[in-house]
């Protein structure tokens, strides 16, 4: 019943196959109404990869709106044309941004988002674009479907192909992903060599290029620019040392502790909402919260950051939102840093186990408390400040 249900639901994403997937779904919904007397509807969406803690950047959001506002003039556009210039049965089209609140990073975070937007609307079908990457990094369809497929929704193709067979072997997007990936793996090998040696910097040479034919695609889904990786290079600079005094800063506090005859500890598990989105800022701040004695990222799931904190000035230091603040400065500019304390967000939570099943919950503490009206998030859009 499902498979031929006229009850669909089309994750999109920006790809060279979107408009025929579109095209797709808009005539099996309604062939399938013919068939079967029921209402027809598609459900276009899009799975977002930020998080809406300060309203997401400016060139997100609007990248996103634009793309479902022309997925409904396509489908408008198929609906009012059936093959011999007549109209057939009403298909009625939404679209929505879903996932926005939670971190996305594995197939399985975007297969759970989008089964949940199709129970919630009664949905049977999902048809998925060829080349939708739900990451918005490494393509991962396949792992994508077969984690949707887990669900109670009927999960399809949209055929049409990939244009891979048909693309130019070398253009401009691909070069700059050449360079990208053969740059950075180069660099990396000579760091690791430690010599500049003709027979190194020709193995690395040779190692780069290997890399770069089998890698840039899958490291790379956009060209990256020029101008935005210098300038995130130049902040990184600044955030490094900042990050070793936060390091010293708390290794003193730990051996303090260490030496302390009570051995003052007082160990809990915090939930940390953090107000950063995408795979390498999350990571870049997890790995830093980590590298910080006295806190630990534990897990990193849709919810956000489970941190283990050894004391109490550990975890003043994550509510403080210092890390967060430097983190986003780095991806999103000086913008993105002028952002409420984790408190003041109410994104720093208690994590109780539970004891019967193992699992864990999200307990509300006195940290988390509604953001004081003067301190809006969404007055801070992190758009890029260069």
């Amino acid at each position: 019943m499902a498979a031929s249900s006229p009850r669909i639901l089309v994750p999109v994403g920006e790809s060279s196959t979107v408009r025929n997937t579109v095209a797709y779904a808009v005539r099996e919904a309604r062939e399938a109404a013919e068939g079967s007397g029921e209402s027809a509807v598609v459900h276009f969406v899009y799975p977002a990869r930020w998080r809406l803690v300060d309203g997401g950047s400016a060139d997100d959001t609007e990248s996103a709106t634009d793309l479902l506002d022309r997925v409904t003039v396509w489908a408008e556009e198929d609906l009012d044309y059936d093959g011999e210039g007549e109209s057939g049965l009403p298909v009625e089209i939404d679209t929505a941004v879903i996932g926005a609140d939670r971190y996305l990073f594995s197939p399985g975070d975007f297969a759970a988002i989008v089964a949940e937007y199709g129970r919630r609307h009664d949905l049977d079908r999902v048809v998925v674009d060829p080349e939708f990457r739900p990451g918005g990094s490494a393509p991962m369809l396949r792992p994508f479907e077969v984690e949707l497929a887990r669900s109670p929704l009927s999960v399809e193709e949209a055929p049409g192909g990939r244009p891979t067979a048909r693309s130019r072997l070398v253009s401009r997007t691909t070069l700059g992903k050449g360079v990208a990936t053969f740059g950075a793996t180069f660099a990396f090998y000579l760091v690791v060599a430690g010599s500049l040696s003709p027979f190194d910097l020709a193995t690395g040479g040779l190692t780069a290029l290997l890399a770069t034919i089998a890698f840039s695609n899958v490291a790379f889904v956009l060209s990256p620019s020029p101008r935005r990786t210098g300038v995130r290079i130049a902040r990184m600079a600044l955030f490094v040392p900042y990050l070793v005094w936060e390091i010293t800063k708390a290794n003193l506090s730990i051996a303090y502790i260490i030496l302390h005859p009570d051995l003052p500890i007082d160990p809990e598990m915090r939930r940390f909402r953090a107000g950063v989105w995408g795979g390498l800022p999350v990571t870049t701040l997890a790995n830093s919260i980590t590298l910080t004695p006295g806190t630990l990222t534990v897990d990193v799931g849709r919810e956000g950051l489970d941190i283990h904190t050894l004391t109490g000035s550990a975890r003043d230091d994550l509510a403080a939102g210092g890390l967060e603040r430097a983190v986003r400065f780095v991806f999103y500019g000086r913008s993105g840093a002028r952002i409420p304390t984790p408190t003041e967000r109410g994104s720093i939570s208690v994590v109780e186990s539970n004891a019967d099943d193992g699992t864990s919950d999200s307990v509300a503490t006195d940290e988390q408390i509604d953001p004081a009206p003067a301190a809006d998030a969404t007055d801070a859009a992190p758009e890029e400040d260069d």
